[in-house]
C-alpha cells in the first residue's frame, strides 16, 4: 500500500533570514528524497490547492478558524500586508510566508481528506513548512505560526473522525498542541520530548482533563529507551480508549546529530514504531505532519524512513 505525499510548491517561499535553521531547503531536502527512484512505487504525490490570495477565503478561514480566532489570523494578515515582521525572537513574517503558512495549513487539511478518502486503510504524510506544533491560538513562536496539525485534527472531526490521537516525537515539547486540545476529551495527546529543553513546557503531571501524555526525557539516553518510552506512552493513551484516526506530529530534531536537540535516535527507530504505531491503530487513517528536523540528511533519512514504514 502506498503511502500518499501532499505538498504545496508555495511552502518554499518562507524566509525567515539569513542563518536561521528554519530555512527552505529543508522543504526542497524532503521532496528530493521522497523523489529518488527506490521510493517510486510507495509514494503516490498529490499537489494540494494552492493558497489563495489575501485575504483567505471562507473555506479556508473556517479550518483555520476551528482553531485560532479571527483577529489572530487578521493579525497576520495585516502583518503581511506590511511586508512583515518579526512575532517573537525566532519567529519572523517574511514578504512572501503569509503564502507559505497558508499553504502548510492547506496541505495538512488535504493530508486528511486524502487518507479518509482512502476508504480508511490511507495513509498520509503532510511536507508543511513551516511547521506549527508550538503555535497557540493567538500568538506564533518557536518557527510556528498556525498549529498545522490542530487544524488537521480539527477538520477529521468535522469528516466524522470523533476521536483523534496526536503523537508528537518532534525534540522539543508541542505546547501549542497541548494548549489547543488539552481541555478536551475527544483528542488525545502524547509527546515525548527532551526536558528540561524549549519551550520549557511539558512535564509529566501536566494532564489536561486526561487526555495528556508527556514523556519528558534528558538527552542523552539510549535509541532503546526513547523507543521504548514513547511506545509505553502511545499505550497509556491507548487504554480503554481508540481513535478514529493517527495524526503524527512528526519532528527529526530528535534524531542523533541534529544541531537543535540531543536525542540519540536513528531513522530506523523512526521506521521502527512508525510500523509498531501501524499495528496499534490497525484499519484507521494515519497522517503524518512535519515539523522540526535541521540538518539536511537527517531530516531527509527521517522523512524517508516515516514513508517506507507507513507504505
Amino acid at each position: 500500500m502506498s503511502t500518499w505525499v501532499v505538498w504545496n510548491p508555495a511552502c518554499r517561499h518562507h524566509y525567515a533570514g539569513a542563518g536561521h535553521p528554519e530555512r527552505p531547503q529543508r522543504f526542497e531536502a524532503v521532496l528530493e528524497a521522497l523523489r529518488r527512484p527506490e521510493l517510486a512505487a510507495l509514494v503516490e504525490w498529490v499537489e494540494a490547492p494552492p493558497p489563495p490570495p489575501p485575504p483567505p477565503p471562507l473555506a479556508t478561514r473556517e479550518a483555520i478558524g476551528r482553531v485560532h480566532p479571527a483577529a489572530y489570523i487578521d493579525l497576520l494578515a495585516a502583518m503581511d500586508a506590511r511586508g512583515g515582521g518579526s512575532l517573537d525572537a525566532d519567529t519572523f513574517l517574511g514578504p512572501r510566508s503569509w503564502e507559505s503558512v497558508l499553504a502548510s495549513a492547506g496541505v495538512a487539511v488535504a493530508a486528511v481528506e486524502q487518507a479518509l478518502r482512502g476508504g480508511g486503510r490511507a495513509r498520509a504524510f503532510a511536507v508543511t513548512r513551516p511547521p506549527g506544533h508550538h503555535a497557540l491560538a493567538e500568538r506564533a513562536m518557536g518557527f510556528c505560526f498556525l498549529n498545522n496539525v490542530v487544524i488537521a485534527a480539527r477538520h477529521a472531526q468535522s469528516l466524522g473522525c470523533a476521536r483523534v490521537l496526536i503523537a508528537d516525537w518532534d525534540v522539543h515539547h508541542g505546547n501549542g498542541t497541548q494548549a489547543l486540545v488539552e481541555r478536551d476529551p475527544s483528542i488525545r495527546f502524547v509527546s515525548m520530548h527532551q526536558y528540561p529543553w524549549y519551550p520549557g513546557t511539558g512535564a509529566a503531571d501536566e494532564r489536561g482533563v486526561g487526555n495528556v501524555f508527556n514523556i519528558p526525557r534528558p538527552g542523552g539516553l539510549s535509541r532503546a529507551t526513547y523507543a521504548r518510552d514513547f511506545l509505553a506512552g502511545v499505550d497509556a493513551a491507548l487504554k480503554d480508549w481508540q481513535p478514529d484516526a493517527l495524526l503524527i506530529s512528526a519532528g527529526f530534531d530528535s534524531l542523533a546529530g541534529d544541531p537543535l536537540g540531543e536525542f540519540t535516535l536513528e531513522p530506523d527507530d523512526i521506521a521502527d514504531w512508525t510500523a509498531a504505531l501501524r499495528e496499534r491503530i490497525g484499519s484507521r487513517p494515519i497522517v503524518g505532519v512535519l515539523e522540526g528536523g535541521y540538518r539536511l540528511d537527517l531530516l531527509a533519512a527521517g522523512c524517508s524512513a516515516l514513508v517506507r514504514a507507513l507504505s
